[in-house]
């Protein structure tokens, strides 16, 4: 390999490595916008209450403002359901068109909105470092085309994602949005996770080969899939918190586990069936991974990343859900979720070479 293309490999590498820990950084901020309900602090998009710059007092509004954005979310939504109409998509539609939560219009709050535009700010600082990702990925097109195609994929998946982050603000914040939200963002990072290591292949001699079985790839395949479930369990519990805390007028924290019901019991219970699944991925994955091997060292960096995850967890159940932790709790499952994927893209080239070379 020729000093040039080592260069672009790097280059690439430190690009895309920069644009997932941006990703992560605005999935935190995402809950921390979640956490301090500020998801409407703008009723607009892209713009907020018309404006690149937001206001900073309601003086600076109209004294019909609420009746003025309810009108554009609801034309916008207009348009929304009948795409979803045209794509076959009736039952979705109608749900939204009858769902009268839309129809309730927040009142102007400075700091709600400012946090709202801080996030989308740095969300136009995402789709600046994924531009940067797609460009440093064109001068790798000759030795692997497949790293500029997914690199402009990622760019397909962040525009989308901010059309569908429009959508989550034209329909006030329906859950279900919210959860496909973050699903996409968690997709992106999955994308840029992919070609990151597909360059780093470029790069990497085989040397001294572990024996890891099949079995422990497998065993982190479930692992993964139970724990995307697991988010997905996590956001629905956070749904049925935002409406205890609304029904509650945000007060009375530590009442609000109590009330959530259900969904919390099997989010708590899931958890020890993880626990159980990532313990046996672990015994293997150190017994049969040489030390000091990536696979080694990430396996570490998940124990320690599970630990901090439940810890976040039961410090919400058993402190009423303090607001700081949220964001956090969020952050360390989408981080999971990156690493487990990490460790299934580097225990798959394993097994791949151990197949071509017997």
């Amino acid at each position: 390999m020729n000093l040039s293309t080592n260069t672009s490999i790097n280059s690439f590498r430190k690009v895309s490595s920069l644009t997932v820990i941006a990703v992560y950084f605005l999935i935190l901020v995402g809950g921390i916008v979640r956490s301090t309900g500020s998801g409407m602090g703008c009723p607009d998009w892209p713009k907020c209450f018309g404006s690149v710059i937001p206001p900073t007092s309601v003086d600076q509004l109209p004294k019909n403002y609420q009746e003025i954005y309810l009108q554009i979310r609801l034309a916008k939504n207009e348009r929304f359901v009948a795409t979803l109409e045209k794509l076959g998509f009736e039952e979705t539609a109608g749900k939204i068109a009858n769902d009268k939560s839309i129809l309730v219009e927040e009142e102007f709050n400075a700091t709600k909105t400012w946090i709202e535009y801080i996030n989308r700010l740095i969300g136009v600082v995402i789709g600046l470092f994924i531009l940067l990702t797609v460009w440093k990925s064109f001068k790798l097109w000759k030795i692997d085309k497949w790293i500029p195609i997914n690199a402009i994929l990622s760019l397909i998946l962040v525009l989308f994602t901010g059309w569908i982050g429009s959508i989550v603000v034209s329909t006030n914040l329906l859950p279900w949005m919210i959860t496909f939200h973050m699903l996409l963002a968690l997709g992106v990072v999955g994308v840029l996770l992919y070609i990151n290591h597909r360059s780093e292949r470029l790069q990497v001699t085989h040397g001294v080969q572990m024996d890891v079985p099949a079995k422990v790839q497998w065993v982190l395949v479930i692992g993964t899939i139970l724990m995307l479930v697991q988010v997905v369990l996590g956001t629905q519990v956070r749904e049925q918190i935002d409406q205890v805390a609304s029904s509650l007028g945000d007060m009375l924290r530590g009442e609000w586990v109590d009330r959530v019901g259900v969904v919390f019991l099997i989010h708590r219970s899931f958890s020890l069936v993880l626990f159980g699944i990532h313990v046996l991925y672990f015994f293997w994955a150190f017994r049969y991974a040489l030390r000091r091997s990536k696979v080694n060292l990430w396996s570490q960096v998940l124990v320690v990343l599970i630990i901090l995850e439940i810890g976040s967890g039961m410090g919400m159940a058993y402190f009423g859900i303090p607001a700081f932790l949220q964001p956090i709790h969020l952050l360390l499952g989408s981080v999971i979720l990156g690493v487990q994927f990490i460790l299934i893209l580097q225990l798959r080239d394993h097994l791949q070479f151990k197949l071509n070379t017997n």
